[in-house]
């Protein structure tokens, strides 16, 4: 027997050991330890207080009465309110994501009324820039990307279906339990639905392991469940329940079992590429991809052609340093293998494999020009590839559900006590039957429950947060025992009652917020009242918010006149920097290996819907705080260092579409300088230039500078980059 079969007897010995001796599992002694541990705030019943009843100018509905209440407590004030101009370009920023033009500001400067803002509010939220913009945010939280993430980060063809149902969700103010229902249990609770089916992609939206060599499939398994699991807790719930899963949660009443209970009603779950094609498209879709590949093959095997000399010698060269056993086993026809050769044939066929890059080093000059140009054929004739059948990243339920066990310090090989599907039993949570299919729907519909204490506070506190730049409870995914208290308490469940009430409508509640007083103030600091109130926890003044790097991004495009305003579809591949390139891939390497989209103007749509790719995020996002997809983001950092200045000023992006932005101002005022400065201020920033402001603009100009300078200068300016 080998070393490594004797150390795996070994292992198995000590794990079983282990699991012999460990406690078992008693029910009863859970819901003894969970019950004094309920009293938590957030595990109460949402109660609807009333609002206050007070006579202010300022206070405009609930949302005001409830904040000045608070404040009034502790003596303060609230700050006073924006001017008109630019309280229209913080509506625009924050519920599209794009800058007013200047008509637009203008529009809304000459008529400030409380009609005209709420009209205002009801036209952009019915724009699809505002649910582009809200599906940025959920992304963020469900950690959705184009891409699997780890070693080999490979890209998930139809997942940005997920991507574009989310998007559509926002824009026909879809009612948050059945957007909370469609990801759940879509294909179990609205059958033949497509949308609610491609939905469930939520559950495939987190990173997941897929590589090659030696897979241990129980880890697999359990990975997987741990990513949807974790994201249930995180998205909907609010709790950090994956603490549960190597012990009872050190802080909130959910036992070790609960974790598990909840992992069972999802592990007869798995993912699914489920065809939405119908017999007719995919008869054809077959033989445009014979004939696709019949204009390919002539140059594929011209490629082989070169390569065959030198992967030949490559091979035989690493075969000779092969040990003796692994050599002598490649001569070994594989029906004559044994059990223990089969594993040396495979590790020693791994040992003389020839990589993309060894190879590209190993050809010479002419062979290397002549295999580039014939890639560069294959790719350009790569575009004409025809679009594979519509499909759903979805899941659906297995035939049988295989057996769930508590773990051991989470580890797989350590299985304890079998439990079967179950919920939070600290939130009441009803029984689910222990069947293969319904087990989602079950969840689903508790989780929807209007009487269910977390679901509603924890969406409302995700709208607090988006519109006015901190949530009521700051710790988003966390309202457990660690979590931050909420700094207006009655607000929260007034928010969360008034959002089951209004039908789970996310578009009310939005509106509530920005038609308040509240959300109109300016962010100025008053040292006073910092004094009583440093981190402006009773919202006195409005909270200082930059951007987040695909506003950023799409702001400066739309300000430049080259925003491309398509909607949904296939992620776009924009270049990569020629450095970031070649520190990704092999320097000089000839090998295409991003492919960009063939049509430049695909280069210019909003940042929504760039290729997402874990492992290659674009340096102008991360640089800007984009998250890297790999864990939920409830509320991103925003970090100030020297690389967001080099963006700014130094970028491709940021080089070219301040000439385009220039020319676009050059082309609506011809060679009149004044008018130049004037409007590429109310391109930029929706307002006019101070005289000051202009005097330098002129100096600047007249001293020979580029116009395109003057507009880079604009585009990096505080005032472009963050809300009013």
């Amino acid at each position: 027997m080998t070393r490594a079969g004797i150390a795996c007897i070994s292992m198995g010995a000590i794990a079983l050991g282990a699991a012999l001796a460990a406690p078992r599992y008693d029910p009863a002694k859970d819901d003894a330890w969970v019950a004094p541990r309920k009293n938590w705030w957030a595990f109460q019943k949402v109660a609807r207080p009333e609002a206050p009843q007070l006579t202010d100018a300022w206070v405009r509905g609930p949302v005001d009465a409830f904040l000045l209440e608070a404040m009034r407590a502790k003596e303060l004030t609230p700050a006073r309110p924006l001017e008109p101009r630019a309280a229209a370009r913080r509506l625009y920023l924050d519920l599209t994501g794009l800058p007013p033009s200047p008509e637009e500001a203008d529009r809304f400067a000459a008529n400030p009324t409380e009609a005209a803002w709420a009209a205002l509010v009801d036209r952009l939220m019915a724009s699809p820039r505002y649910a582009e913009r809200w599906a940025t945010r959920w992304l963020d939280v469900v950690r959705y990307a184009d891409t699997n993430g780890y070693e080999l980060d490979a890209e998930r063809p139809q997942s940005w279906r997920y991507r574009d149902w989310v998007i559509r969700a926002f824009e026909q103010n879809k009612p948050y339990d059945r957007f909370v229902q469609e990801q759940i249990a879509g294909d179990e609770m609205f059958p033949g639905d497509k949308g609610a089916l491609i939905a469930t992609g939520f559950f495939r939206a987190g990173p997941q392991h897929v590589v090659g060599g030696n897979q241990d499939d129980e880890m697999n398994r359990q990975e997987v469940l741990v990513e949807m699991t974790t994201g249930v807790g995180a998205t909907f719930l609010g709790l950090t329940i994956h603490c549960a899963r190597c012990h009872n949660h050190k802080f909130d009443p959910i036992p070790q079992a609960d974790y598990y209970r909840l992992q069972a009603v999802l592990a007869g779950t798995e993912g699914k590429e489920i065809s939405l094609a119908t017999d007719a498209e995919k008869a054809a879709y077959e033989e445009a991809k014979k004939a696709f590949e019949a204009k390919l093959k002539p140059i594929k095997d011209a490629i082989a052609e070169i390569e065959k000399p030198y992967r030949e010698r490559l091979k035989e060269a690493k075969k000779a340093k092969l040990e003796p056993a692994y050599l002598a086993v490649l001569d070994i026809p594989k029906e004559q293998q044994t059990g223990e050769q089969k594993t040396l044939f495979k590790e020693a066929s791994a040992q003389i494999k020839v990589s993309w890059d060894e190879l590209v080093a190993a050809l010479e000059p002419a062979d290397k020009e002549k295999r580039a140009g014939l890639r560069r054929q294959m790719h350009r004739l790569e575009y004409e590839e025809p679009e594979a059948p519509m499909s759903a990243f979805a899941v659906a339920n297995m035939d049988a559900v295989p057996p769930t066990h508590i773990l051991k310090i989470g580890n797989h090989k350590m299985k304890l006590d079998e439990v079967g599907p179950g919920l939070l039993r600290v939130l009441d949570a009803p029984e689910v039957a222990d069947t293969v299919a319904g087990r989602r729907t079950a969840l689903a519909r508790w989780l929807t429950s209007p009487d269910h204490p977390l679901t509603a506070r924890v969406m409302v506190n995700r709208i607090w947060h988006l519109r006015m730049g901190r949530g009521l409870v700051p710790t988003l995914n966390d309202f457990g025992v660690l979590g931050a208290r909420p700094t207006n308490r009655k607000l929260l469940d007034w928010l969360a009652a008034e959002f089951v009430a209004s039908g789970w409508s996310i578009r009310h509640i939005d509106r509530l917020i920005v038609l308040a007083s509240a959300y109109r103030m300016a962010p100025e600091f008053d040292e006073a009242k910092a004094k009583i109130d440093p981190d402006n926890n009773l919202y006195w003044r409005a909270n200082r918010r930059r951007l987040e790097a695909e506003f950023i991004r799409d702001s400066v495009l739309s300000v430049s006149g080259a925003l491309n305003p398509a909607l949904y579809g296939k992620p776009v591949k924009v270049p990569l920097e020629p450095e970031v390139y070649d520190l990704i891939f092999t320097e000089g390497e000839p090998d295409n290996l991003w492919p960009v989209n063939l049509d430049p103007a695909d280069f210019n749509r909003r940042t929504i819907y760039l290729l997402n790719k874990r492992t290659v995020r674009l340096p102008f996002l991360a640089n800007f705080d984009q998250p890297d997809a790999m864990t939920s983001c409830p509320a991103r950092p925003t970090s100030t260092h020297a690389l967001q200045a080099l963006s700014l000023m130094n970028s491709d992006l940021m080089r070219e579409q301040s000439e385009r932005f220039a020319a676009r101002v050059e082309k609506e005022c011809a060679k009149d300088g004044a008018c130049f400065v004037k409007r590429a201020y109310r391109l930029a920033l929706a307002r006019d230039p101070r005289p000051e402001e202009s005097a330098m603009a002129r100096e600047f100009l007249d001293a020979g500078n580029a116009r395109a300078d003057f507009c880079l200068a604009l585009l990096n300016r505080n005032e472009f980059a963050y809300l009013p």
